[in-house]
């Protein structure tokens, strides 16, 4: 299937700028493409130069001319052509299972960290998933049947991720039971609701938060009580983490934006007015999604806000 038949099948629900064709690609969970400019851009050019779509330069006060596209009857004659041929079957193509095949080589405690760390990013894309449907940002919804058509795909790709979510646990379970009850217990934190409000205040790690995988388990324990906020106690950091020249502050700080996570950070303030260290303090500090405080009640006002 090319990306050609996507784009007729996006403007026969509404003539598209290239711009809106690339957001609705990258917002799908199901159209799998990159959505480029340069994909998308070559597609169209070649359906226009096939009759299969048409382009209108609209004019704009104070904004950039934009170039809009619209299908034609030969592109939705073979958009349905497309339709009523035989469909491909699904293929099934996860980089992990390769990555498995050979980790007998690894130690108990290699493998079972392997798994929950893939545990940990199945857990991420389902509640995503999950909150893509809930938004449901591009759906045509032109008709009851067109509404389950789509809730029915939706449903498909939650499905597929809770059946290897399951898999991935009894994997674990399977191999190395004692070693998996480690692992769910090596973050020390409590659940915390004040006026309705609620964000989860870590504690202490067995092992200090160091990794982009480490910040991913955090924010899937974040996301399993269904909470954006989070605290984070000094004990809970590694010594890398206040060493600038190590990037761990800045990658941990950049997955918790990318996942919209609001986390606030309880640091002494003999750490925050160190260096350069006091110099990213003051830049976080001025803005909405990482910031570092001294005292828990500081941190907790600015969580609730």
């Amino acid at each position: 299937m090319s990306i050609q038949l996507a784009i007729l099948g996006i403007l026969s629900w509404k003539s598209s700028t290239g711009y809106e064709l690339k957001k609705i690609f990258e917002d799908s969970s199901f159209m799998y493409w990159s959505g480029n400019n340069n994909q998308i851009y070559k597609a169209l050019m070649s359906m226009e130069h096939e009759n299969f779509v048409t382009s209108e330069v609209v004019h704009q006060d104070n904004s950039p001319s934009k170039k809009i596209y619209t299908i034609t009857e030969e592109g939705l004659n073979e958009l349905k052509k497309w339709l009523v041929s035989s469909p491909e079957a699904p293929e099934i193509k996860k980089t992990f299972l390769v990555q498995l095949a050979w980790s007998d080589m690894l130690s108990n405690q290699e493998l079972s960290k392997a798994l929950s760390k893939y545990e940990n990013e199945i857990k991420l894309q389902l509640l995503m998933q999950k909150e893509k449907y809930r938004r449901a940002l591009h759906s045509p919804n032109r008709s009851a049947r067109e509404s389950l058509i789509w809730e029915m795909i939706s449903e498909n790709i939650i499905s597929t991720y809770n059946n290897e979510l399951n898999w991935v646990r009894e994997t674990r379970q399977k191999l190395f039971e004692n070693e998996v009850m480690e692992e769910k217990d090596k973050m020390n934190y409590q659940i915390r609701e004040v006026e309705n409000k609620k964000y989860i205040e870590l504690i202490s790690t067995t092992e200090p938060l160091t990794t982009e995988n480490d910040a991913l388990d955090v924010i899937a324990l974040c996301w399993e009580h269904e909470t954006n906020a989070l605290m984070i106690h000094y004990a809970s950091l590694s010594e890398d983490f206040f060493k600038l020249k190590t990037k761990v502050a800045g990658n941990i700080i950049q997955k918790f934006i990318n996942y919209g996570i609001k986390a606030a950070t309880i640091v002494p303030q003999e750490i925050i007015q160190k260096g350069r260290f006091k110099e990213m303090a003051v830049e976080t500090n001025q803005g909405n999604h990482f910031r570092l405080y001294e005292s828990k009640e500081e941190a907790e006002k600015w969580l609730l806000e």
